[in-house]
């Protein structure tokens, strides 16, 4: 389901393209004069959308107003969704692992995050971890990794040990050639310690 998404969303781009593309060009055509077919409700310049009439006729219904008004907030609902679905990064849900026999089996990204998060965590200085698997390809992720730091810990202590232990574990136990990683160290919030 999740591999059909981006499919999804360039068809859907592509076809909303396309639309915006063939009307707006149709529209510059009957503004600019030149011959539109005849089906095409504007035929020059002069035309308007509604004309008085019916204007007139459709403000009579009682439906009409709240219907205009729920049809365009369902298009900006749905606009402002699929901006936020955009945006969002993505986040691999499996890992194609090579299994030695050709046929390769799959890990549930969520699985491998949890266990480099676990071991992340028991690293000393560390008090809380987040990793999260990215790219697009099953065959070449890369990790997302968030590090919430005690007050004694050493920065490169902490990365050093990361690359050799939950990342090295993790590239060496999927049969990855390499997992390129992003780590981010924050400070741990502490209560101040009274010195006497």
């Amino acid at each position: 389901m999740r591999s059909m998404l981006p499919v999804a969303n360039r068809v859907l781009l592509g076809v909303a393209g396309l639309a915006l593309v063939v009307v707006g060009g149709a529209v510059l055509a009957a503004g600019a004069g030149l011959d539109v077919p005849s089906w095409w409700p504007w035929s020059g310049p002069s035309d308007v959308l509604l004309s008085d009439a019916d204007r007139a006729r459709w403000r009579s219904e009682s439906w009409w107003w709240p219907v205009v008004i729920g049809v365009l907030a369902l298009v900006l609902l749905l606009a402002l969704w699929w901006l936020l679905a955009q945006l969002r990064r993505a986040r691999l849900a499996e890992i194609l692992v090579d299994s030695g026999d050709g046929e390769g089996a799959v890990l549930r990204g969520r699985a491998l995050e949890e266990v480099m998060r676990s071991e992340a965590e028991s690293m000393a200085g560390v008090s809380r971890a987040a990793v999260a698997l990215t790219g697009r390809r099953r065959t070449a992720p890369g990790a997302r990794v968030l590090l919430h730091l005690e007050a004694h810990a050493s920065p490169e202590e902490v990365l050093s040990g990361l690359a050799d232990g939950a990342l090295g574990n993790a590239r060496t136990s999927t049969g990855l050639a390499a997992l390129p990683a992003e780590a981010r160290l924050r400070a741990s919030r502490h209560r101040a310690q009274r010195v006497s």
